[in-house]
């Protein structure tokens, strides 16, 4: 997974479709869960969702320092 800065040196469209990946790879992985097969790895499930997190938090600090 991308560190902070990594994704802080990415542009909007780049942060938007990096989004989209993880988020599909995390419906992917819950998908299989619910279906009874066990993932390759588990442990990705929570790095994938504090990437997201982490995404969503560049993109409400860009959005508020431009409206300042």
């Amino acid at each position: 997974m991308k560190t902070v800065k990594e994704f802080n040196n990415l542009k909007d469209d780049a942060l938007e479709e990096k989004l989209n990946e993880l988020q599909k790879e995390l419906m992917k992985s819950r998908s299989q869960i619910a279906s009874g097969t066990v993932p390759k790895s588990p442990g990705r499930i929570k790095l994938i969702k504090k990437s997201i997190a982490r995404i969503y938090t560049i993109k409400s600090r860009r959005s508020t320092q431009r409206n300042e």
